[in-house]
This record gives structure tokens, C-alpha cells and sequence, in this order.
């Protein structure tokens, strides 16, 4: 979602900082890493950074269109990830997408292992009742790249930095919505 559907608003760095997170280590690894009474006021505090940044929130260029375009097609479409539900929710309210979903479909840290994992898609399939042959992860980082590849789902890769970090994991790679055509 974030960095997908949405421009990438989020410094990871700083958030880590304000965390006492590793430079580059995943943040909700690290958080689950922790005894759980020196992680609770930690998780509360990313909650906090998260909605910040939900309340920035701006869609990716094409986005809403894409997105408009897949509903007119009938196709199922699922939100997965790392973040806590309400700052999803809010996300998606803010860029004009929430209707897009239905809310079972909207899977955050708490209703699927974490990205990489592979749950998240697979649950998502499950529901819909779907195989991989008939399901694309899109993402704008590894992770989801490699939720896709392990769920054994196409993989499309947004990066409007043209950058594009990781072909080895991604089947299509295009800056932003406006590149793909249905």
C-alpha cells in the first residue's frame, strides 16, 4: 500500500531511530524481537509514527484509475500490509481508496505473517477462492516482491525512481500506474 498505491512518505530511517531499531533491520521484526514488556510502549509509539504518515498520504500517480479499471473488470483486490489496520484503513480513507476493499480484504501485521511471508497472499487466494496463476502481488519493495514470489503469484514492481532494486524478483517493473494497461 504504502509506496504502491500511495506516494512513499515514510522515513524508515528516522522511525528506526526513534525506536532504538538497528539502521536497515526490519522494524516489526525487531519490535517482535524484543521481551514484550520493553517492546509494548514501542509498538505504541509506531503506531503513532504510522498514522502521522497516514494523514500524508497521496495516491501514486495512476492509482485510482488502475484501481477503478480492476473493479469495473470484477477483480478481487487486496490490501497486504505491515502496518496496523486503522493506519491502513486511514490510508486508503485519505487517498480516496477504502471502497476499492472490502475490509477482510485488507490484511495487516495482526491478520498475516509479515511480508516476505507468504501467508498474506495465500489467505487472500484462499478467500477469493483464486490460484496463482490468477493473482499478481504489485509492490514498490522487496518484501513485497518476495511475498509474491513465495506465494508463487506474478510479481509487478512500482518504482518511480526508475531504480527498479530488485529484477531478480519481479516479473513486470514499471515507474508507476500509468505504464500498466488492462
Amino acid at each position: 500500500m504504502d509506496g504502491t498505491l500511495t506516494q512513499s512518505v515514510h522515513d524508515f530511517d528516522a522511525m528506526r531511530a526513534e525506536l532504538g531499531i538497528a539502521s536497515g533491520s526490519p522494524i516489526l521484526e525487531a519490535l517482535n524481537a524484543l521481551p514484550e514488556k520493553q517492546a509494548a510502549p514501542l509498538w505504541a509509539r509506531l503506531d503513532e509514527m504510522e498514522l502521522y504518515y497516514a494523514k500524508q498520504a497521496k495516491p501514486m500517480p495512476g492509482s485510482v484509475s488502475f484501481l477503478q479499471a480492476l473493479q469495473a473488470r470484477g477483480a478481487c483486490m487486496g490490501i497486504l500490509t505491515r502496518n496496523a489496520l486503522p493506519m491502513a484503513i486511514h490510508t486508503l480513507r485519505v487517498c480516496g481508496m477504502l471502497d476499492f476493499f472490502e475490509k477482510q480484504d485488507i490484511l495487516d501485521r495482526d491478520a498475516a505473517l509479515p511480508k516476505p511471508n507468504a501467508d498474506g497472499v495465500l489467505k487472500l487466494m484462499h478467500r477469493w477462492q483464486s490460484s496463482a496463476d490468477d493473482a499478481v502481488m504489485v509492490g514498490d519493495y522487496g518484501f513485497d516482491l518476495q511475498a509474491g514470489r513465495n506465494a508463487g503469484v506474478a510479481t509487478i514492481h512500482i518504482d518511480p525512481s526508475g531504480q527498479f532494486s530488485w529484477p531478480d524478483l519481479a516479473d513486470l517493473a514499471v515507474r508507476d500506474f500509468t505504464e500498466l494497461s488492462l
